[in-house]
């Protein structure tokens, strides 16, 4: 199967991105628990323009990195591995599993309690991380495969902003919010006429991006408008979408990423740590992560293709849909973001991004050795 330049180049740069995810984790808590803490979290504390520089990256920086994103699924949709209706429901399908048994089995443990709302906590894949493993797996990963759970990994972002906008939305400003639609209708009548002055988008977008975090729906949502506001054409190399999408890959996994790591991995681990581990929200993200994810992909993928409604490739086998279940499991940026939504207390924050630093290491390890033991013969692929 042939990969597009564009998929080859969002592909590569997610792997170098998941492995500089690692470092700068490693780096952080590091930091974090040395001589430097006081210095190394004063920097993510610090104040300006009415944000900390912690918000400024999860409120501001974070919206382009969801941008990048809506660029993507744009992409899939129109020209990709989606615009196949019956190529597209495999993925649908198996990331709807990955999202909706996770959840349940979180409510499982925590319904009725003070971490209930963190249900979403489980539900995500971080694609960065995902595909980072499967990169060291090297060329004895079918493309088919990659293909698919980099699918799989876009729908659950699109499932994550989802319920972000829906279950993590406490109080709304219409106006604010009848303003952003108001410049998004604008941008979309902009494309309709097709103009491709991109500074006339970058400035909608800002636009787009204030009052949509005066409105009580999180800023990151504009960057999901914009890329659906800005022109795909018929998906050539000269469109804005395409030299947008290409020029922010390497931004995006080399410094948003990063530094999104940075600032929301500086945690302490004070005396006691452990003990928030056999909590309900923190046996809930394991268990949700770890054996929700798996089993949720394989289960609704199988359900899928065994009543007919899609079809398996041809060179995957379904232990390999298994594994990249295990690597779904891998929760990390987007499991901390819904944290940060879902909880005020700074004690459930903290446990539940140790919770999710230790479940994603764990599916990480568990999708890494399964699929190395099953994928034995390297696969050459066709360019």
């Amino acid at each position: 199967m042939r990969l597009t330049k564009l998929f080859t180049e969002f592909f590569q740069s997610e792997k170098g991105a998941g492995i500089l995810l690692i470092l700068c984790t490693i780096i952080s808590l590091l930091l974090a628990n040395s001589s430097f803490q006081e210095t190394y979290l004063s920097i993510w504390h610090y104040h300006f323009a009415g944000l900390s520089t912690e918000h400024w990256i999860n409120e501001g920086l974070m919206a382009i990195f969801f941008f990048l994103i809506g660029l993507e699924l744009k992409r899939e949709i129109f020209v990709g591995e989606l615009s196949n209706f019956k190529n597209a429901l495999l993925p649908v399908f198996a990331a709807i599993g990955g999202m909706l048994i996770p959840a349940l089995i979180y409510a499982f443990f925590n319904y009725g309690t003070i971490t209930q709302s963190g249900a979403g906590i489980s539900m995500a894949t971080d694609i960065a991380f995902a595909i980072g493993v499967l990169s060291l797996l090297g060329n004895r990963v079918p493309t088919s495969l990659k293909i698919l759970l980099t699918a799989i990994a876009v729908i659950d972002d699109l499932g994550a902003i989802i319920v972000i906008a829906v279950f993590y939305t406490t109080s709304l400003s219409l106006i604010n919010l009848f303003i952003v639609l108001g410049i998004f209708v604008v941008l979309l009548v902009l494309n309709k006429l097709r103009i491709n002055i991109l500074i006339l988008y970058i400035i909608g977008g800002i636009a787009m991006w204030y009052f949509m975090l005066h409105s009580g729906v999180h800023s990151t949502l504009a960057g999901i408008l914009l890329a659906f506001a800005i022109p795909f054409g018929k998906g050539e190399k000269e469109s804005l979408s395409y030299r947008l999408q290409h020029w922010l890959h390497k931004p995006v996994s080399l410094v948003i990423l990063p530094l999104f790591a940075l600032a929301n991995t500086a945690i302490i681990f004070g005396t006691g740590w452990n003990t928030g581990l056999a909590e309900p929200g923190s046996v809930g993200i394991f268990a949700g992560l770890i054996i929700g994810k798996p089993l949720g992909v394989f289960l609704f993928s199988f359900l899928a293709v065994s009543i007919g409604i899609c079809s398996l490739p041809g060179d995957l086998k379904w232990k390999q849909v298994l594994g990249i279940g295990f690597l779904a499991g891998i929760g990390f940026t987007m499991s901390i973001f819904i944290t940060l939504l879902a909880y005020d207390n700074p004690v459930l924050i903290t446990e539940s991004k140790i919770s999710i630093l230790f479940a994603s290491l764990i599916s990480g390890v568990l999708g890494f050795f399964w699929l190395k033991t099953i994928l034995k013969k390297p696969v050459l692929e066709i360019r």
